[in-house]
């Protein structure tokens, strides 16, 4: 992706050499000749740097300098101030006001070129930087040795360095962000911002204000300008989570923005062109959603480029131990804690629960246990674990079935998943063991909502 920058100064014979010298460079580049132009461009587009001169027409380059920095950060490009005769006071106040650089005229190219190299890595590492301290404590390792978590992890390889949409498919805390950050850590576009949407947390009356900004005054409250989630991921990436709770009208909105990666702020006359990838989870049935109504066909289709299915934990149980373990060590490191241990039995015990909650339960559980308990070993006593009815074959709680054709069924799905797991994934031993053909094998795996991807 070209980095943009913007050039700012009253002198067009500047303004032409510097947007030719960018240029060559492989920079996509613009310019305005005031202070007024280049806050208007940089509500517009994002922007890496500016190259700024001091002395311009209505409000000088510090005073836009100093409206720049009070920019969200996710839109605050790197400042370098261009100066035919500036002071040492000048410099200093530019500095203190967050320029990186001088640039003294007459202009060398050789000085251009590096101080703009400079300023690039500058905000690369700012961006880096934001990243890291959003991430901690990281949770991107997916943790897991069943077969649909080793295939979860060769789907996410395959797929996070393209810029295709990816919708991604699982029951409530089964760890749909953790993928959706997982993706983004590893796509091209990991030094851009990750920015999030609860769909289902924002009312409806402010959610298009949090998708895509507006301006001061544009309705009641409206107090001071806010820039949207779509133009903060520009460049990154943008996670629409429980993306089937989005109203029909926000839907149509956000439909449009995809089709042309450009929109206008509540308020604003203005398009605004992005470059965002949006990665989007649910823990509905969209089909179904879309059949009653509630949910945008045209929007499926545009989403779903990419189906991610992550299993609840149930389905996974040989994952328990691994991601209890994960779970108290992090926050034994968290509290300060000595490191604890699960005895055999507590392990058991974790693994025949059915885990209605998923990985959160699972997670929450184990934070009480590190906050609650002294004992460095711990057993089922420690665990606390309500004496629900269990099923041995995967966790399966009988009270969930409503009827004989249901649990069948659950059953069904559970015995060839086992056998798949045993058998390291392998298709054709798979079909052997059960009975079926390999072709017969793929039908019942679809029919049985098995999406393994071999």
């Amino acid at each position: 992706m070209r980095k943009r920058i913007l050039v700012v100064d009253d002198e067009v014979g500047i303004c032409e050499s510097l947007v030719g010298i960018l240029e060559d460079e492989g920079y996509e580049v613009d310019s305005v000749e005031n202070g007024e132009d280049c806050m208007s461009h940089l509500q517009s587009k994002n922007y890496s740097v500016v190259l700024l001169d001091i002395w311009l027409p209505s409000i000088d380059g510090l005073e836009t300098l100093d409206r720049i920095s009070n920019l969200d950060e996710s839109q605050r490009p790197v400042v370098v101030m261009i100066s035919g005769h500036g002071t040492i006071e000048t410099a200093v106040k530019a500095t203190k006001l967050g320029a990186l650089d001088f640039l003294e005229k007459p202009l060398s190219l050789e000085k251009v070129t590096v101080t703009v190299k400079r300023a690039l890595e500058h905000r690369r590492l700012l961006a880096e930087n934001t990243n890291l301290r959003a991430q901690l404590p990281s949770y991107y390792d997916i943790i897991g040795e069943s077969v649909q978590i080793k295939a979860l992890r060769q789907q996410l390889a395959l797929m996070a360095p393209t810029n295709g949409r990816i919708l991604i498919f699982g029951e409530s805390g089964v760890g749909k962000e953790l993928v959706a950050r997982a993706l983004h850590a590893e796509s091209l576009r990991s030094d851009g911002a990750f920015i999030e949407v609860n769909c289902a947390a924002i009312p409806e009356e402010l959610i298009e204000s949090e998708l895509f900004g507006h301006r001061q005054g544009s309705f009641a409250g409206a107090h001071e300008d806010k820039t949207g989630k779509f133009q903060k991921a520009d460049g990154g990436t943008l996670f629409l989570d429980e993306v089937g709770d989005m109203s029909l009208k926000t839907q149509a909105k956000v439909l449009r923005v995809l089709e042309e990666q450009r929109f206008e702020p509540l308020g604003l006359a203005k398009t605004i062109q992005v470059d965002t990838r949006v990665i989007a989870a649910t823990n509905k049935d969209l089909e179904k959603e879309i059949r009653h109504g509630n949910f945008r066909e045209d929007l499926f289709y545009r989403l779903n480029v990419i189906p991610f299915q992550v299993p609840p934990l149930r389905e996974r149980t040989e994952d328990i131990p691994l991601l209890a373990e994960h779970f108290l060590d992090e926050f034994c490191a968290t509290y300060g804690r000595q490191t604890r241990q699960l005895t055999s039995e507590a392990s058991e015990a974790l693994s025949i629960r059915s885990w209605p909650g998923n990985v959160r339960e699972l997670r929450n559980l184990m934070e009480r246990v590190v906050i609650m308990t002294t004992r460095l070993e711990v057993g089922v006593a420690e665990l606390g674990l309500s004496n629900e009815k269990q099923s041995k074959t995967g966790g399966m709680a009988r009270e969930r079935f409503t009827s004989l054709e249901e649990a069948r069924k659950a059953y069904e799905r559970d015995y060839v998943m086992r056998t798949l797991q045993e058998l390291d994934g392998n298709m054709s031993r798979t079909a052997e063991a059960l009975g079926l053909e390999r072709s017969h094998l793929y039908r019942k795996m679809k029919a049985l909502g098995i999406n393994i991807d071999f």
